[in-house]
């Protein structure tokens, strides 16, 4: 797909396309289509980050609760959307060894009661070890401090879920 392509759709065909670069929140593109025309991929996403930005603190709240947790119960089961799937996949948690799943799920368990949301990662250019040291590192931090962080996080994510959709063409 093209971005030309994706600016010349109506609103519930955008919206169908992008569905999945927020996390089972396709408010987000909703939101976003108001922006339209976008020039480049950057200010879709911009448009897409501004979005939820602008949300209520309950909607940013959904918005993170809607990520799954690395290597969880939902890798496990195969129940993670194709790209989260992939991204985790990509960083070698599929093939986590029984002493690392289970430092994983310890750290999810940990994370969830402090924070009471899933810890998220862009997880490109992270390998089993770093995502531990990252997880282990972040959930000593305070509440506000990672609120933010997911939110930052979950942006990076769509960012690159864009560049796969919709990569730049010579």
């Amino acid at each position: 797909m093209t971005l030309a392509e994706l600016n010349a759709m109506g609103r519930a065909a955008f919206v169908a396309e992008l569905r999945g670069v927020f996390e089972h929140s396709p408010w987000v593109a909703e939101q976003a289509f108001a922006a339209a025309p976008f020039a480049t991929v950057d200010a879709l996403h911009r448009a897409m980050v501004d979005a939820v930005r602008a949300a209520s603190r309950d909607d940013q709240l959904a918005l993170i609760r809607a990520h799954p947790e690395l290597a969880g119960r939902a890798m496990v089961r195969k129940e993670l959307t194709a790209d989260s799937t992939s991204e985790q996949s990509g960083a070698g948690l599929d093939r986590c060894s029984a002493e690392e799943l289970a430092r994983l799920a310890g750290l999810n368990a940990r994370y969830n009661a402090k924070f009471g949301f899933p810890f998220i990662l862009a997880v490109k250019g992270y390998d089993r070890n770093g995502v531990i040291a990252e997880f282990a590192r972040r959930v000593e931090r305070d509440y506000a401090t990672e609120f933010d962080e997911a939110l930052a996080q979950i942006a990076r994510i769509a960012r690159a879920r864009l560049s796969d959709k919709l990569p730049v063409r010579a």
